[in-house]
């Protein structure tokens, strides 16, 4: 890999990692139109690393707060009713799914889950079930003529039943195209949570999912075509993006709808689909030396 390859890479998981729309399937489509590599799921899983160190940093005040009472709440009792301590054994579980999950299909995430047609389907289809979502939250949110608005849920009521189902939702997006945010906001949508504090838990839960990840695949960094210096350098460039993004993220979802997210993920599903019936790209393009 190229150290113009490393920055271009580096740069597209910081823009895409916490918008909808899938990083890795972005990592993969870029190499993929650029005729390169495919990077490779150790490549995708270090260099979130520096995106997952942009949220540390962006939620660092509710993240030290949750960590504090957590580790408080082991030796006092009284804090286990605690709303902080509590949303970190809430995070813990949520991330159970996704830990045994990408263990036991560590074959296929690095093999068969890159195929194009595959991140195609997966794009299509969960844009639209994200589109749903956002139009249920807003029915919701706007009432109707002949019906009250419906108060949505924050997380102070999040308990373990919508913690493991966020955490199986997350798992999802082990397929490339699914996208961790797309896939655990649409989940606390149709679960009647609000945007903010579905996307919210969606960046808590991603953290120690994403650093466990990347931890386990640094062994990985310097075998094949990925190098530690582009794969640092990438890492680097992702975590000043992502930040950025991120900030941006947050405000865009207080009073935005998801649906140029939706539409944007329909029509690269569509385009993809077209360009690798017509022959124009190889389904495993690039995946013989990732």
């Amino acid at each position: 890999m190229s150290w113009f390859e490393s920055f271009v890479l580096g740069l597209v998981q910081g823009l895409t990692e916490f918008l909808p729309i899938s990083s890795s399937a972005h990592l993969r489509l870029t190499a993929a139109f650029a005729g390169w590599h495919d990077p490779g799921a150790a490549f995708t899983a270090i260099t979130q690393i520096g995106t997952e160190a942009a949220v540390l940093i962006y939620f660092r005040k509710d993240i030290v707060r949750i960590v504090s009472a957590w580790f408080r709440s082991l030796a006092d009792r009284s804090m286990r009713s605690d709303h902080d301590a509590q949303m970190g054994w809430l995070v813990i579980v949520g991330s159970i799914p996704i830990g045994v999950l990408g263990v036991t299909l560590k074959d296929q995430i690095e093999g068969p889950f890159r195929d194009l047609r595959l991140i195609a389907t997966t794009l299509i289809v969960m844009g639209v079930v994200l589109g749903f979502a956002d139009r249920l939250a807003a029915r919701d949110e706007a009432g109707g003529r002949h019906r009250a608005s419906k108060e949505r849920k924050t997380l102070k009521e999040l308990g373990v039943k919508d913690g493991l189902i966020f955490g199986f939702c997350q798992a999802m997006a082990l397929i490339p195209g699914v996208s961790r945010s797309g896939a655990t906001i649409s989940g606390g949508l149709l679960m009647g949570y609000t945007r903010e504090a579905a996307a919210r838990y969606s960046f808590l839960l991603a953290v120690p999912a994403v650093l466990a990840s990347g931890v386990f695949e640094l062994k990985d960094a310097g075998e094949g075509h990925v190098s530690w210096g582009p794969t640092i350098f990438a890492t680097f460039i992702a975590f000043g993006v992502g930040y950025v993004v991120i900030a941006w993220f947050m405000k865009f979802i207080s009073s935005k709808s998801f649906m140029p997210f939706v539409i944007y993920r329909v029509l690269l599903g569509v385009l993809l689909f077209a360009l690798v019936t017509a022959g124009v790209l190889s389904p495993h393009a690039g995946e013989s030396a990732g």
